[in-house]
């Protein structure tokens, strides 16, 4: 009778129904929902020799209606159709070669009303961070065996061990702050080679998973859960110019134009005025969006369309999975700009609520509103789609007006006339503005560590027009360590691992500088929100004069007045030379100082402040 067990056994082993289903090694995505704006999906199957497979299922509404095969036998993309009325369920999808048969079921889930995907706009201010430099709140997820990156402190562009728990630790920290939304780098597995440092997330080798030493999947939803119980929001920050050199496609990839040719195009120009000049040169556009990033970094060819509806439904089910608030895509202008322009439109249309900012690191105003939705003056009629840009503009004059002597063009009147070009952005509001961010010199060693002047831009920041961030430690006035690399502008904050000597988390464990400036920052974000002329207002500036900038924040409701005084002494301010604005209103109120100034007579402002007020 052993025998017999033995022998059945050994034949169920070696039959081809058994033996064939362990060969698929993957598919993506993992599941999908009912219900959804898109009825069609594509499924990437990876297994040996899956290719030359047909595939079929019974399911009730589940039609598939192509298979492709591509140049690598062990790939087989499947599309279906999913009809409106389809139940959720686990749809067995067989396959099939002559006698061979294997079979995989793929879930389908009923779709529900999310309390994400509600957009970001000028009511938030956003906290970007990098997970692996705030807070280590789960030590043992530090060195994951098998991983090519352990942690190492020591080493500025090496892993440090922050993480989602560290995160999660901390939430009350960023809400106590005043901010609404929390922007991270990427949490992509980026499981590449010590030496390049993958700690900031921009080169993933999996796109469907959450890199094991920031957590798990399951360990992201939870914490985008409690931010939003906290009634913050979700940006989450994706790349569809390129991946990681160690993605599990490079060991095989699905067909040679999955990439561009690296042989070929080399390494980018990164001028990304390019995509946009009516009298570029092939040569010069191919250098921008064929080349590679950096040598650890493959270009993916958007126009191959297999790989567009990959990348597309990637970002769905990132939403739809998560129920993530909006999307920050890196390098946007690097590229092809019709995939991008497509993909911004899809997932727009399918979450009309949602918001996605590109990062579009340009040189002057026309070049950063060409990528955004509807702009008119584009040559070639390009429509971007996309809802919200990276105001790069802004930040130039926010650093150049406190680095160069007022003049007819210099200092303060930067602001003054990059503000005066916002009638070539389609919506100038949607536009998000900041000091500086991960790849900037810290805003505050930028402005030569002078404190009065990071407080009047700070106040700035808070008052313009356009969506603020705030990169994480700027409300401790963070510097930069010494080696000057990138690790030197994403030091990690102190107290977010365990044998730290202090923690800035508390204000015991604060210096009296860094909590003057805690308090400060946080003082004037929560301010902000509670004022409509800054979320919904109009502008109204006028020239500056003397090293005086004054701008006004209106809705039909309520004014806000803001002074810019970058003299050494302290300024009157005549009502006649802004009457137009003025004549509406008798008193303003100091939001700092609780001061009530009569704004019908001269009245005085200190030396080098922002000085904000309430008309009334």
């Amino acid at each position: 009778m052993k025998n017999i067990y033995l022998l059945l056994f050994g034949l169920l082993l070696t039959s081809p129904t058994f033996a064939q289903k362990s060969m698929i090694e993957r598919f993506e995505p993992m599941n999908w929902w009912t219900d959804m704006h898109d009825h069609t999906l594509q499924i990437l199957v990876y297994g040996k020799d899956i290719g030359s497979y047909s595939a079929s299922t019974n399911y009730p509404g589940f039609k598939i209606t192509k298979t492709i095969q591509v140049e690598s036998q062990n790939y087989l993309f499947i599309y279906a159709e999913l009809s409106k009325d389809i139940k959720a369920g686990n749809v067995s999808i067989n396959l099939k070669i002559g006698k061979k048969k294997s079979s995989f079921d793929y879930e389908l889930k009923a779709r529900k009303k999310p309390i994400g995907q509600q957009g970001f706009d000028a009511s938030d201010v956003i906290y970007l961070m990098m997970p692996d430099r705030f807070a280590n709140g789960d030590p043992s997820n530090d060195n994951i065996k098998g991983m090519l990156e352990g942690t190492n402190r020591s080493k500025p562009n090496g892993r440090h061990g922050g993480d989602l728990k560290g995160v999660s630790d901390n939430i009350n920290y960023i809400k106590d702050l005043g901010m609404t939304a929390i922007w991270f780098t990427p949490i992509f597995e980026n499981d590449m080679k010590p030496e390049y440092g993958a700690y900031h997330g921009y080169a993933a080798t999996d796109m469907y998973k959450v890199d094991r030493r920031f957590g798990t999947n399951d360990e992201f939803k939870s914490l985008i859960q409690k931010v939003h119980s906290n009634d913050m929001k979700v940006i989450m920050d994706m790349i569809h110019n390129h991946i990681g050199d160690q993605h599990w496609w490079m060991k095989d990839l699905p067909s040679k134009d999955w990439l561009n040719d690296k042989d070929i195009y080399g390494t980018t120009n990164y001028r990304g005025s390019i995509a946009s000049d009516p009298y570029k040169s092939d040569a010069d556009y191919d250098k921008l969006t064929k080349a590679w990033f950096v040598s650890e970094m493959p270009d993916l060819n958007q126009k191959n369309e297999l790989l567009a509806d990959y990348l597309i439904q990637n970002t769905i089910w990132w939403i739809e999975e998560f129920e993530i608030d909006g999307i920050r895509m890196d390098t946007y202008v690097y590229p092809d700009k019709d995939y991008m322009a497509r993909w911004a439109k899809e997932v727009m249309q399918a979450y009309p609520t949602f918001n996605i900012v590109g990062e579009a690191w340009v040189n002057t105003v026309a070049h950063e509103a060409y990528w955004q939705e509807n702009f008119k003056g584009a040559h070639d009629n390009y429509n971007s789609f996309l809802p919200s840009v990276t105001d790069f503009q802004t930040e130039y004059a926010l650093v150049n007006a406190f680095n160069e002597p007022f003049g007819w063009k210099s200092g303060l009147m930067q602001i003054y006339y990059t503000l005066s070009q916002d009638h070539v952005y389609n919506d100038p509001m949607k536009a998000v503005i900041f000091l500086d961010n991960h790849d900037l010199t810290r805003y505050f060693n930028q402005i030569g560590q002078n404190k009065d002047h990071f407080k009047m831009a700070y106040s700035l920041l808070m008052t313009l027009r356009g969506i603020p961030q705030v990169y994480y430690g700027t409300e401790l006035l963070f510097g930069e360590t010494g080696d000057k690399g990138d690790g030197s502008k994403r030091p990690d904050m102190p107290g977010g691992w365990k044998e730290d000597a202090r923690s800035i988390f508390t204000a015991e464990g604060r210096t009296e500088f860094e909590n003057e400036t805690y308090n400060f920052v946080k003082s004037i974000t929560t301010w902000r929100k509670t004022r409509t002329s800054i979320h919904e207002g109009k502008t109204k500036h006028f020239v500056p004069e003397n090293n005086v900038y004054v701008y006004f924040r209106y809705t039909d409701s309520e004014t806000t007045m803001i002074i810019v005084n970058l003299q050494e002494k302290d300024v009157e301010i005549q009502p006649n030379r802004y009457k137009e604005v003025l004549n509406k209103f008798k008193t303003g109120k100091l939001v700092f100082g609780n001061t009530t100034l009569d704004v019908t007579k001269t009245f005085t402002v200190k030396a080098k402040t922002t000085s904000i007020l309430e008309l009334n």
